[in-house]
């Protein structure tokens, strides 16, 4: 498994867990449990954000890990 297959797979795993607090939230009627549920969706968001970045700067360094 390549670099970028990795970075790919990172990639989709913390969209799916952003997505499934984003559903938490919407879910619950807990206003504490829906505040935190948002929170962690948005640490994911910005994770995602620097991974995607990586991943950039992965092709842009190394061209032979794109997939």
């Amino acid at each position: 498994m390549t670099v970028g297959t990795q970075m790919q797979q990172a990639i989709a795993t913390v969209q799916n867990a952003a997505a499934t607090m984003k559903t938490f939230s919407l879910e619950t009627q807990d206003q504490q449990a829906k505040k935190t549920f948002e929170q962690l969706a948005q640490t994911f968001d910005s994770a995602l954000n620097e991974l995607k970045g990586r991943e950039q700067y992965i092709q842009n360094q190394e061209p032979q890990y794109k997939q």
